[in-house]
């Protein structure tokens, strides 16, 4: 239900068609990148979406008023287990609604693990999501790409990879807890987290982990070393249902970095 409302809201930002800016191509292109194969295996590539300026798109969890990316993978050849690593995004204040995302490029790596260890590796399919500026426009693009195996390593990619949230560890978190109550329409979570400050003003970000849920935009404040951030979450079929508090993922956001916080025990 609130899922809908979500998508209500982000029409209230201008939404066209592509052809009413001047077309797909001089807003967003596409390319995969290559990084070579690792030691295990494993393919490195990445997905590299250039913007125009003034231009921005979305993380995973984008907010109320953004569209998240997705891929359809149908095409590819020898494409087992997918993994992205997301860089740090941003957090964008437009017309009163908060979106999170990343503008001018977005640089996104991806690990392929083959079906087929030492067969070659072909990404082919489409990448559906969202770019925004005074305008929001639909976009899905296609890719169309053979793995180079022997590629070396690819700044670019490296650079994307070390922009990345820091781990819990990396961030001296102590504990992430997690306070579940129900609602008229669902269930309230409290997340605390005590952590160094991370500078600046700071968002905690949760994503229930089960794609049939979803999280409203969460109220966050500090105090002291504790980072709490509270949203309700409300499941597609608007049925009862269960969390599973290890599935739960916590990002914080600010000026100074971010911390990527996988589960977090009853609180």
């Amino acid at each position: 239900m609130l899922r809908s409302i979500a998508l209500a809201v982000c029409l209230t930002v201008p939404s066209v068609t592509a052809a009413q800016v001047g077309g797909l191509d001089d807003i967003v292109q596409l390319e995969i990148l290559d990084g070579g194969q690792t030691d295990h295996g494993t393919y490195i590539g990445a997905v590299k979406v250039t913007l125009a300026d003034g231009w921005k798109t979305y993380w995973r969890a984008p907010g109320d008023a953004g569209i998240p990316p997705q891929f359809d993978w149908r095409g590819s050849r020898n494409v087992g287990e997918v993994s992205f690593t997301w860089p740090s995004p941003k957090v964008f204040d437009q017309n009163g609604l908060r979106t999170i995302g990343y503008e001018n490029q977005l640089i996104l790596p991806v690990e392929i693990t083959p079906k087929r260890a030492g067969k070659p590796v072909q990404l082919k399919g489409r990448m559906s999501f969202g770019v925004c500026s005074d305008v929001c426009v639909p976009a899905q693009l296609k890719f169309d790409h053979d793995l180079d195996a022997s590629a070396g390593r690819n700044p670019t990619i490296a650079a994307a990879l070390a922009a990345r949230p820091y781990s819990a560890r990396e961030a001296g978190v102590k504990s992430a807890t997690c306070r579940l109550s129900p609602t008229k329409d669902g269930m309230q979570i409290e997340a605390r987290v005590r952590l160094p400050a991370t500078g600046g003003t700071e968002m905690m970000i949760i994503e229930p982990g089960d794609p049939s849920l979803w999280a409203s935009e969460p109220q966050t404040r500090r105090e002291g070393n504790v980072l709490t951030s509270t949203a309700e979450l409300i499941s597609d079929s608007g049925t009862a249902f269960a969390i599973d508090r290890s599935e739960i993922r916590l990002t914080v956001l600010g000026g100074a970095h971010s911390v990527d916080i996988k589960g977090c025990t009853p609180g």
